[in-house]
């Protein structure tokens, strides 16, 4: 389980502090789908950051119980000098896995060809992400963290990716971040809104739906 408690986020600023989380409380069980929607500037990366550990919170508690996992897709923690090969070998290595049992595997999903063995720092950023996607495959995280895009690539490629994702990882808890309700209200057994700092948590998908795209926030 990931459980936050009272959870105050804030960010320094010409004009002072900025806070960009408010008194957040959420949570996510083994299994669950749970979705954050908010528009842009709501604070839902600095969500993702805080679920990931990636950073710490100001005020509150983190308690996590279960393995999670960078953004998919998401290849800033990767080391550009290394090849895709080498960043295969330095994952595994970090979370206790044979790299050699996955190589063929990362070949065959990511299609890189002979830039697998380039550096990073040669990679498109659609490249860049498609790896980043299959080395979180390679790791069994027990809670994946989705922010805004799956994955990257042409409709094929995004259907291999939801495969791999939804179906074949079925069993694995997912927190989705996103701006589009209508996709998380697709994918998830719950919502939450994020909205001025608060967020707001919904077991009724149609509620949460509701909240959302009521007129006087579409208008904002």
């Amino acid at each position: 389980m990931i459980d936050l408690q009272g959870v105050q986020r804030r960010y320094p600023t010409r004009h002072g502090d900025v806070t960009v989380l408010k008194g957040v409380d959420f949570n996510i069980r083994p299994g669950e789908r749970v979705g954050i929607v908010g528009r842009n500037g709501a604070g839902k990366s600095t969500m993702v950051r805080l679920l990931s550990g990636a950073e710490k919170p100001d005020a509150g508690n983190i308690t996590r119980s279960m393995s999670v996992s960078w953004p998919l897709a998401f290849s800033g923690g990767f080391q550009g000098t290394l090849t895709g090969l080498d960043n295969l070998r330095f994952i595994c290595r970090i979370y206790g896995k044979n790299w050699r049992d996955h190589v063929d595997y990362i070949q065959e999903f990511t299609e890189l060809g002979r830039f697998l063995n380039e550096p990073l720092k040669t990679y498109s950023s659609g490249m860049r992400s498609r790896l980043a996607f299959a080395l979180s495959m390679v790791i069994d995280f027990d809670c994946f963290l989705i922010d805004e895009i799956m994955a990257v690539g042409d409709h094929r490629f995004h259907e291999r990716c939801r495969i791999e994702l939804f179906e074949k990882r079925a069993h694995h808890a997912m927190v989705i971040v996103s701006h589009d309700a209508s996709y998380v209200r697709s994918v998830c057994s719950r919502i939450s809104v994020l909205e001025n700092g608060y967020l707001h948590n919904f077991d009724d998908l149609d509620q949460a739906y509701e909240f959302y795209y009521r007129p006087e926030i579409a208008l904002a």
